[in-house]
């Protein structure tokens, strides 16, 4: 299957930042045409208003795997009208003080993201919402994403929507999705991260009682009561007191800020280490990678650490290699499960070039090529793990990661876009 095309650069009047150092870089999960409109997800009106209305798209996810085409390289998107019967009602007909306030363990509601507003579809009846507080009006077509994978009440309903998109010729993705065309597959990427998340984290972290997701599904938060200790099923009205029957016990997340309810990104490193004459770049290969299949090294940031600091402990731990001057190239979302690639590009320092792999095991082998070895293997021998070198690759040479990911758009960098020059484009 032909790689995907990035994301095209960020539209930007000439400045001395693009002069400098060229258009922005936009990354493979990057470069989403919806507009988020965070500060609009506490307003449950809002998010009621945009999950009904006709021109509304819906993203059916599955084991985190999205709804497609047959071709693989297209989200299909549903309508409110398909995922009604799921959803079995408007999850946000009360404000989302009272929804938390009227909490209930025992009711099973699919989780759901709020992904944002495509500003760009803007047909003549479609969706708009004007923001009183604020006296604006926003504009676009909505777009959840919903998980549908069959489990608890909702089994049943899961299944027959399921069902009925296969008959329509639609499937779930396989695998690592890497094919989507560039802007679905960073709405995606939203989708996944936050779904995930949430699924991830079903009780508190603190006090170990089951959370609820609100804020369209961006934040977690561990409810005071629970109406399921009470008898009945009714809910009660705004104005009616709760019993002290239903109150949970005290939890440190009511109080004060506290992260524990927010979605977590895991900021990692990546790096092209380039030696100090200017001339190789070092590479490295896990065990799990094919045959003659390299790439940059990679790490997590631990706490109390910059990035800068991050690529220098890395490259020294895995290969033994000392780095100096450190610089940041860009950044890429990576949804699996949730990532935050840092790419930055580093330079050794004279006599501490020698590769060393006996501090940390996780590389297999780290080796020094050179820039010209490098550029031909982007030229022909770019390929994803577990997928075949294109036809002018010889067996046996130099093989890299494909455009989509950020180690392919490092080396490139530095080998085809004089980043290392006296005036540098990234």
């Amino acid at each position: 299957m032909p790689v995907p095309a990035l994301p095209p650069p960020v539209p930007s009047a000439d400045s001395m930042l693009s002069r400098k150092f060229g258009p922005e870089i936009a990354n493979y999960f990057s470069g989403s045409p919806l507009n988020r409109v965070g500060f609009l997800r506490t307003e449950t009106p809002f998010l009621s208003s945009a999950l009904r209305h006709p021109s509304t798209r819906f993203l059916l996810c599955s084991d985190l795997q999205p709804l497609v085409h047959k071709d693989q390289t297209s989200l299909a998107w549903t309508s409110y009208s398909d995922v009604k019967p799921v959803l079995g009602g408007d999850p946000y007909d009360l404000p989302e003080q009272e929804i938390v306030r009227t909490y209930r363990s025992d009711k099973h509601v699919p989780q759901m993201i709020f992904l944002g507003l495509d500003e760009a579809d803007k047909k003549e009846g479609g969706f708009e919402w004007r923001a009183e507080t604020k006296q604006t009006t926003y504009r676009g077509t909505p777009h959840f994403a919903v998980d549908v994978t069959p489990r608890s009440s909702v089994k049943e309903a899961c299944e027959k929507l399921i069902k009925d998109m296969e008959g329509k010729g639609l499937g779930f993705a396989r695998g690592r999705v890497m094919d989507l065309r560039a802007a679905d597959a960073a709405i995606y990427a939203e989708a996944r991260q936050l779904l995930d998340w949430n699924l991830r984290n079903p009780f508190c972290a603190q006090c170990g009682q089951p959370t609820l997701s609100i804020n369209g599904g961006f934040k977690r938060t561990c409810p005071p009561n629970d109406l399921a200790k009470l008898p009945g099923s009714a809910v009660p009205t705004a104005e009616e007191p709760l019993s002290e029957e239903s109150a949970r016990p005290p939890c440190a997340t009511r109080k004060g800020v506290s992260n524990l309810s927010f979605p977590r990104t895991d900021p990692t490193v990546i790096m092209a280490v380039v030696n100090h004459a200017g001339t190789h770049i070092l590479l490295g290969r896990n065990k799990r990678y094919p045959p003659h299949w390299y790439s940059v090294l990679a790490g997590f940031c631990e706490p109390a650490e910059s990035i800068e600091e991050a690529v220098r402990r890395e490259v020294w731990e895995e290969a033994g290699v000392h780095v100096g001057r450190v610089v940041i190239h860009s950044t890429q979302p990576w949804p699996y499960p949730a990532n935050l690639m840092i790419g930055a590009i580093g330079q050794s320092v004279p006599g501490g070039e020698d590769i060393d792999l006996g501090n940390d095991p996780e590389l297999e082998d780290a080796k020094w090529y050179s820039f010209d070895e490098v550029r031909e293997a982007l030229r022909v021998g770019t390929s994803g793990i577990g997928e075949a070198s294109g036809p002018e690759y010889k067996e046996g040479d130099l093989r890299l990661p494909p455009p989509t990911a950020i180690a392919n758009q490092l080396m490139t960098a530095v080998v085809s876009r004089g980043f290392l020059g006296a005036e540098p484009k990234m």
